[in-house]
């Protein structure tokens, strides 16, 4: 049994990763939904789990990732860059 000075020392709150951290991903990767905060403060987003660890879907890379597969069906990979910082992010969707 752990003391709660250990516990709190190695703490590690949970984190979601951003989708364009990843080298790549494959379009048949489940994708679910979370919640957080309460009230006026709550937001919902898209998430996906890779190896255990949480990476957002921006809702911007959903909509790049269905023209691409109506352009091409196969699509079976493809990569996120990221630009810019808060607000201002924007995310570009590439086939692999």
């Amino acid at each position: 049994m752990a003391k709660l000075s250990e516990e709190a020392l190695t703490y590690q709150p949970p984190t979601t990763k951003n989708i364009s951290e990843l080298e790549s991903v494959d379009v048949s990767t489940d994708v679910q939904q979370k919640t957080v905060g309460e009230g006026q403060d709550s937001f919902t987003y898209k998430y996906m789990t890779v190896g255990g660890e949480d990476y957002r879907v921006p809702n911007s890379v959903l909509k790049q990732l269905k023209k691409h597969l109506e352009e091409n069906p196969k699509l079976t990979k493809f990569k996120v860059a990221k630009e810019g910082e808060g607000l201002k992010t924007e995310y570009t969707v590439i086939p692999l």
